[in-house]
């Protein structure tokens, strides 16, 4: 499938007009070198990095500049950065009289850059220094903002460039991170089609069907990526970014982000709160999508009850604050907003129990998800050692509570409630 002529879009059968704003993706040899051409009516740069992504790709990137006025910010690199306020305002001191951001990594620093070049109303450029994440062609930049993980809508960018000599060469495990989020589409597009049945949800048989084709192509990487070929490496970023793609195409990040989302977030949330450790992102996505795939094994195998499971107001605020401690009120209202502890979804549960079991099978099993996991050296030994069952089972519970996306995450408090 070729990016650029996705990218033009298309009048779909589902009856939405297909788009993307992204005017080019270059995953190749020498990528980087594309910049002077891309960025030719620009004169004054702003590129933002890590001292560990600058170190791998800065100085081509910089040489691809070349005669351009360029202002460098320069995250430290021995801590993860988080794209905070603080980080925000890092960026915007140094912004000045800018026309063009180009953010060099990954997860974290895309999501910043696309952040605020929206903010300023400038453009923004991506060079890809792992393929460890779909974000590069989302226009939804995660951020952590008082403390709430929270996806905002921010924009495109101009130009996503990936030298797959560059890409080959990251760090393993977001290598694997990659890898581990392009699995999580199982759990994400089960999702959806709950969804769709439950609430009524848009739904695209285009988008839902690109999206699962990249999880098949994603597979049959998995040993040429330990080898760190190129070619596996090229094939799992042009996975990624289509993925991206999808996700403009369906004007949200449904079919790619779903309860095993909300479980990585719920991580690295508390893990900020607690100063505790927590996996990079696909990493987290991969072990949390054998959690959501176990839940709909014992889901699909439940006989549907007749009433479904309610909670005490102030008894779910407390267990809020006590999970969630300084964001447990964000929580809270969140969910007043969305009103999805009021919603009375037992007649579409009951009306719809066979197409419902029908589609939860759908989803590997538990071990089918392990087992692909395994093919590049993923043991989800490390995360319940990482984490432990009570972690692990508060995600369970609470994770849902994040967002304001249906998930099986719902059925199942729904019918089993958040009790021990």
């Amino acid at each position: 499938m070729d990016i650029n002529t996705l990218l033009k879009g298309f009048v779909c059968q589902c009856g939405k007009e297909h788009k993307c704003d992204i005017e080019n993706v270059y995953v190749e040899n020498g990528a980087i070198s594309r910049l002077t051409n891309l960025c030719e009516k620009y004169e004054k740069i702003i590129l933002v990095a890590d001292e560990n992504t600058f170190a791998v790709a800065g100085d081509k990137t910089v040489k691809a500049l070349e005669g351009k006025k360029i202002t460098q910010v320069i995250f430290s690199g021995k801590t993860v950065v988080i794209p905070n306020e603080q980080a925000i305002e890092k960026v915007n001191k140094a912004l000045g009289d800018s026309e063009l951001i180009i953010g060099i990594g990954s997860g974290v620093m895309q999501d910043l850059c696309k952040y605020v070049s929206h903010f300023a109303k400038i453009p923004y450029m991506v060079v890809a220094t792992a393929p460890s994440m779909d974000g590069y062609a989302s226009d939804g930049a995660a951020m952590i903002l008082g403390g709430m993980k929270v996806t905002v809508k921010a924009g495109l960018p101009r130009a996503i460039v990936a030298d797959t000599a560059v890409l080959k060469d990251a760090p393993m495990d977001m290598i694997q991170a990659g890898y581990g989020d392009i699995i999580g589409k199982y759990s994400a597009l089960n999702d959806w089609k709950l969804s769709k049945i439950v609430n009524g949800e848009y739904f695209c048989q285009f988008i839902y069907d690109t999206t699962y084709q990249m999880i098949l192509n994603t597979l049959e990487t998995a040993q040429g990526l330990l080898e760190r070929r190129e070619d596996s490496v090229k094939a799992l970023m042009e996975a990624l970014v289509i993925v991206g793609v999808m996700m403009s195409f369906a004007t949200s990040s449904r079919p790619a982000s779903g309860s095993e989302h909300h479980l990585s977030h719920f991580f690295e949330i508390v893990g900020i709160i607690e100063d505790k450790p927590y996996f990079a992102h696909g990493i987290d996505v991969a072990y949390s999508t054998v959690i959501t795939a176990g839940i709909r094994e014992k889901l699909a195998c439940s006989t549907f009850p007749k009433t479904l499971y309610s909670d005490d107001r102030e008894n779910y605020v407390n267990k809020m604050r006590k999970v969630y401690k300084s964001v447990g009120d964000s929580c809270v209202e969140l969910q007043d907003k969305v009103g999805n502890y009021k919603k009375d979804r037992l007649s579409a549960y009951l009306d719809n129990e066979q197409e419902l079991k029908k589609v939860l099978k759908e989803c590997p099993t538990a071990k089918e998800i392990e087992d692909m996991l395994s093919l590049v050296k993923m043991d989800i030994k490390e995360f319940y050692d990482a984490y432990g069952k009570e972690k692990i089972d508060n995600a369970v519970k609470y994770a849902k509570d994040l967002k304001d996306r249906y998930s099986v995450l719902w059925m199942n408090y729904d019918f089993y409630g958040d009790n021990d």
